[in-house]
């Protein structure tokens, strides 16, 4: 996202500096607690006094805002803060939190230069409405079940992203300045063909949980009421969301394979199930309690029955979107 906001931050300034604005607010949109909950603001904070250095500009006054759910630990937050304020006390004026969904109001109208958020609106407000509503499992411990209503699933997950993507740009166009930028990242997928491993954010996830159902650690009714709200759209989609609402233009979108700069041989079945264990821990925690060590055991021998990490990357078409967006 680096390149993305420093040419966000370059479209304020002007080719020569003259459209330095006098202040600039920046927000982070779940920007979480640990070692990266800084890393966006900072960046942009960085590109900032680049420009000012060379155009030999006084910098604007910079408020920096991190946002994320309430059950986030804002006291790690603050204190990186502080940090930040402390080491470009010259630019940074004033930081703060913002705590609350980004589904809702978050800032006053017009008051946001530049929003950016990571690795987040793939999470969905809820789950499917309609899937809900009907009482229609996303999953089954038959897998022959689970594949039967993976298109009638997939349509209800993708509605569901479209009606969230559309009310978070409707909420951002309101609290952005006339022209004020937006750089987000999401984990979606590479192609619009919806194919068999078409949801594999959660597959894997659910397929683990579905054996621990049938060995009698956790409910059947449970696991059929359980829903797993993320969504990984297309870039295809994701633009075709964008223009539909129309407050926003798209600068540049980039479409990035995870699987890239990895070298797969680092990545034991152990390592996997950990990952897999802390990025799905909150939402699995919340509906069948403490059920973690055997999710993580049964990730693990899965891995190391198909192949660990090398089968697991065979199977998906996931991708990292990047968007950059300028509001009309």
């Amino acid at each position: 996202m680096k390149p993305l906001i420093d040419a966000a931050i370059g479209d304020f300034c002007g080719n020569n500096g003259t459209l330095f604005p006098g202040k600039m607010v920046i927000a982070d949109l779940g920007c979480s607690s640990g070692p990266n909950a800084l890393t966006l603001v900072s960046t942009a904070v960085e590109a900032i006094m680049s420009h000012s250095l060379q155009f030999q500009h006084p910098p604007p006054e910079v408020f920096v805002l991190l946002n994320d759910l309430p059950h986030n630990d804002f006291n790690m937050v603050v204190k990186s803060l502080v940090t930040l304020h402390q080491s470009n006390n010259k630019f940074v004026l004033v930081t703060g939190v913002t705590p609350g969904s980004f589904y809702e109001r978050l800032f006053t109208s017009y008051s946001m230069h530049l929003i950016c958020s990571s690795n987040n609106l793939h999470l969905l407000s809820k789950a499917p409405e309609d899937l809900m509503r009907n009482h229609i499992p996303a999953y089954d411990t038959d897998e022959h079940a689970t594949h039967e209503r993976l298109r009638m699933v997939r349509k209800a997950y993708a509605r569901q992203f479209r009606k969230d993507f559309t009310l978070f740009l409707k909420l951002r166009d309101k609290e952005l300045v006339p022209g004020g930028r937006m750089v987000l990242s999401l984990v979606g997928r590479c192609s619009d063909v919806i194919a068999s491993n078409f949801f594999h954010i959660w597959e894997t996830a659910a397929q683990i949980l579905g054996v621990i159902a049938s060995e009698g650690v956790i409910a059947k009714e449970k696991f059929d009421s359980f829903y797993i709200p993320m969504y990984g759209p297309s870039a295809e989609e994701l633009k075709e969301i964008i223009e539909e609402q129309g407050s926003f233009s798209i600068r540049d979108m980039r479409v990035y394979d995870p699987r890239a700069d990895m070298d797969r041989a680092l990545f034991t079945p152990s390592w996997l199930a950990k990952q897999k264990g802390a990025i799905f821990e909150p939402i699995i925690v919340e509906h069948f309690g403490a059920v973690m060590d055997e999710f993580e055991r049964v990730t693990e021998r899965r891995l190391s029955l198909e192949g660990g990490m090398q089968g697991d990357h065979a199977r998906t078409s996931r991708a990292v979107l990047a968007v950059s967006l300028a509001n009309a």
